[in-house]
């Protein structure tokens, strides 16, 4: 058991490091290629690098198949391939499309309808294989078998709604690749302790891919996620959710998220999460309130300082969902 945690270790360590890397040379290879975006919460609206969330699909993708290698050579053992291959799967299609949206869609101008529909292809791998627990505890109801209902329309569900959810709450730095972080890690603690250590290991691997991504998209920016980023990630926390039969858990922990959505409903989907950069480096909430992030504009004035009361107040929702989790 020692050895098999310290290979995992050392996949771990493998993949924060490329996630550097490939972040690094993705910054230099989007800027040659043009694509670029505004950083629209700078008064001076910079232009940075977009779709970096390419080289955390390649690093998280890298670390699947390292563990894969290392599970056939050294393990011996095939124990949840067809999962592994299912999530790989189900991520490198989030990936695809999110980065179809990031160059098409402020050219085309893909129309809000569509985003749902662009990432149902990111659901149908767990559709096929009938993956995750078809039996839900369904409040003052009880235990509740869906039967085929889960996997033909729970999981759908669940997948768009992740993905468009995660892609809502965005355009601040540093803000995207932190709450899955949090969220992710969250999950793994979660699925650690149940005993589900293979999934609990791969949300350690995002998490780690992610941490590498978000030391060049922190405060000031080097790169953007993207919609590569969020699907991808917003994806995956409802494919390991699926798999863990960890549902509650993660709608628990996209709190913030539906708090937006209310926000966007409000406006019709015409609002956006950026605030009104000053000359000073500050931002100032818009005439309309329709974000989250515009309500803590108005205490917070500064771009990271939004970012850090936002991930704080998911931190504060993991550790409850942790305390009520465990209790």
């Amino acid at each position: 058991m020692n050895g098999d945690f310290i290979l995992g270790g050392v996949i771990l360590i493998i993949t924060f490091f490329v996630s550097l890397f490939l972040t690094k040379l993705w910054i230099k290879v989007a800027k040659k290629a043009g694509l670029v975006g505004k950083d629209m919460n700078k008064f001076d609206k910079p232009e940075v690098p977009e779709s970096g969330g390419i080289a955390v699909i390649f690093s998280f993708t890298l670390g699947i198949l390292l563990l894969v290698f290392t599970k056939t050579f050294y393990l011996k053992t095939a124990t949840h391939f067809l999962d592994l291959m299912v999530i790989l799967v189900s991520i490198l299609l989030a990936g695809f499309l999110g980065f179809i949206d990031d160059v098409l869609g402020w050219k085309i101008g893909l129309k809000q309808w569509q985003k749902p529909l662009l990432t149902i292809p990111a659901a149908i791998p767990l559709m096929v294989v009938n993956a995750g627990c078809s039996t839900m505890t369904i409040p003052l109801i009880g235990a509740v078998d869906l039967g085929i209902l889960y996997p033909l329309l729970i999981i759908p569900i669940g997948v768009v709604g992740a993905s468009n959810g995660f892609n809502m709450l965005a355009g601040f730095n540093g803000l995207e690749a932190g709450m899955g972080s949090i969220i992710l890690g969250t999950l793994g603690i979660v699925s650690f302790f149940s005993g589900s250590y293979w999934i609990s290991f791969i949300c350690f691997l995002a998490v780690v891919a992610l941490i590498g991504f978000v030391i060049f998209n922190k405060y000031p920016s080097k790169v953007f996620p993207g919609d590569s980023l969020t699907y991808t990630i917003g994806a995956l926390i409802a494919i390991v959710a699926i798999l863990g039969n960890m549902e509650r858990i993660a709608v628990l922990l996209f709190i913030p998220y539906f708090v937006e959505l209310v926000f966007k409903i409000k406006t019709g989907f015409k609002s956006e999460c950026f605030g009104v950069p000053k000359k000073d480096g500050t931002l100032e909430p818009p005439e309309r309130i329709g974000s989250l992030t515009h309500v803590v504009l108005k205490f917070a004035k500064k771009e990271k300082y939004v970012v850090c009361t936002i991930l704080l107040i998911e931190i504060l929702i993991s550790l409850v969902v942790l305390w009520v989790t465990f209790l």
